[in-house]
């Protein structure tokens, strides 16, 4: 009996010595897997980066462009677009894929974002001379892909620094109710201007920002000394040379904005510095002094009415002097050559012609040249955007600016005792002021099948209402394969469509 019980004891300690011994072979035990956590502090579709306090949100489009008429859904009011002939593509095509990312962080100073935007676009290319008079394959350019950045800031304690939307701009830019890139009437920087902003809110939906911008890339026309115009620069549209100088300082923005569930209004001053080069091509020709000009707008959105759930009014207004490009956006072109027909007897075609500047001002030395002059705009546009139901809406777009030269532009450019006048250079007969109109009216209609996939058909009519009249007798624009003839100055008007896919992220 005691021999047995010593063998059951010992077989006992011996499988509790190998179970041992096998435990410490066992690898240690790996650590929970830390899964993706949803934040919903900032909205939907935020989750948190594993192993911190930091939420992401990544988001964008795809969309697929189809532009009739127009190289870029902008009025076709110049260039190859204008000529009306063999040279212009009847339509173009783009595709697009937009990426978005979003980062928040919760700090004893509020929170820190960082958010950037990032487009890869491919677009139909134009056909180009390849030499003076040939106009063939030799000269297409087939297309090309680009990589763009529209936002990429930072904000942080109330402030942005980086590149954002303008606090100048309405929050609809220049989209009050259509797809039209080119719409007048207000300014746009939906691809972002280069700021450094401060944002105060005072609660109840009202806030006020101050924000210095850059403004070289969107925020200026031209500045046209008119002593270098010539007989070929006037039927493009050009009035002399676009002589600016080096940007002096930023363009300074205020606004005060009230954003409550009835709707937004926003009141918005921008001040604007002109610096130009010089008189002649060398310094010691002197030029001018610098011009601050000035932009003012007020943009109302009202988004309980009673047509319907969903239904928004968009409409803005705005005033400039010398800073021109807060009315005739980043998108909407400067100068103006379109061409039509003519029933007047002896005259090739008809022309439409002007354009669009922050200040003018002319001479070649010091001796003979004038100060910066301002040149005054104003405009206005708006949308209504109605929800048939869920998957069905349409909407309604117009606008309206106007470009007013001073009175020594207007000497420089009409007066027959000015050499390089368009009387002079080009033979003009009739009337001749430089000042002009831009109206334009579009409509739409968007299928939504499915949530965050829409289709949109979008048709506008563009207006140039110009105030030369009579004959000009302008020389060869090979650029465009116009010959040197007579050309009747008149009204202008053009017709382009969008149509789009867009899938939302």
């Amino acid at each position: 009996m005691m021999m047995t019980k010593s063998l059951i004891f010992g077989s006992a300690v011996g499988f509790v010595a190998m179970g041992g011994a096998q435990a410490a072979d066992l690898p240690v035990k790996a650590k929970a897997v830390e899964y993706v956590r949803i934040c919903s502090l900032y909205g939907a579709a935020f989750y948190y980066i594993p192993g911190t306090d930091t939420c992401i949100k990544f988001g964008g489009y795809l969309r697929v462009d189809l532009a009739l008429n127009s190289p870029d859904y902008v009025p076709g009011l110049n260039g190859q677009v204008g000529a009306q002939n063999r040279l212009s593509n009847y339509y173009n095509t783009r595709s697009r894929s937009d990426f978005t990312i979003d980062t928040r962080t919760a700090t004893e100073y509020g929170v820190v974002r960082t958010y950037s935007d990032v487009l890869f676009t491919w677009t139909t290319g134009n056909y180009v001379g390849s030499a003076p008079g040939a106009y063939d394959a030799s000269g297409v350019n087939v297309g090309s892909t680009t990589l763009g950045i529209n936002y990429a800031f930072i904000q942080f304690a109330g402030f942005t620094m980086g590149r954002a939307v303008s606090a100048f701009d309405a929050p609809w830019q220049s989209y009050p109710a259509g797809l039209l890139d080119g719409l007048p009437g207000g300014s746009n920087h939906v691809t972002g201007a280069n700021q450094f902003t401060y944002t105060a809110q005072f609660g109840n939906g009202v806030s006020g920002s101050l924000s210095a911008e850059d403004p070289t890339a969107q925020n200026t026309t031209n500045a046209w000394n008119t002593s270098y115009a010539t007989a070929l620069l006037y039927p493009t549209g050009a009035y002399g040379t676009n002589s600016f100088g080096g940007t002096r300082a930023p363009d300074l923005i205020g606004n005060v904005t009230v954003d409550q569930a009835w709707g937004l209004f926003k009141l918005s001053a921008a001040a604007h510095n002109n610096h130009v080069s010089y008189y002649g091509t060398t310094e010691p020709t002197g030029h001018p002094g610098d011009k601050w000009g000035f932009a003012v707008q007020a943009a109302l959105s009202i988004k309980k009415i009673p047509t319907g759930p969903g239904d928004t009014l968009n409409v803005q207004a705005v005033y400039t002097d010398s800073a021109s490009r807060y009315n005739f956006q980043t998108f909407v072109p400067t100068t103006y050559a379109l061409y039509g027909g003519s029933n007047i007897p002896g005259a090739y075609q008809s022309l439409g012609l002007g354009s669009v500047a922050d200040v003018t001002y002319s001479g070649t030395t010091a001796a003979t040249g004038t100060a910066l002059e301002s040149v005054k705009t104003w405009g206005f546009r708006g949308g209504f955007t109605h929800n048939w139901n869920a998957n069905w809406a349409s909407a309604i777009y117009g606008a309206y600016a106007s470009v007013r030269y001073g009175n020594n532009a207007k000497n420089a450019i009409c007066s027959p005792a000015v050499a390089t006048s368009i009387v002079v250079l080009n033979g003009l007969t009739g009337n001749c002021n430089p000042d002009l109109n831009i109206a334009v009216i579009g409509t739409n209609l968007i299928w939504t099948p499915v949530k965050n996939l829409a289709f949109t058909a979008d048709i506008n009519v563009t207006q140039l209402d110009q105030k030369y009249s009579g004959v000009i007798a302008a020389p060869a624009v090979l650029g465009v394969a116009k010959p040197a003839a007579f050309y009747t100055l008149k009204d202008q008007t053009g017709v382009s469509m969008l149509i789009r896919a867009q899938r939302n992220l």
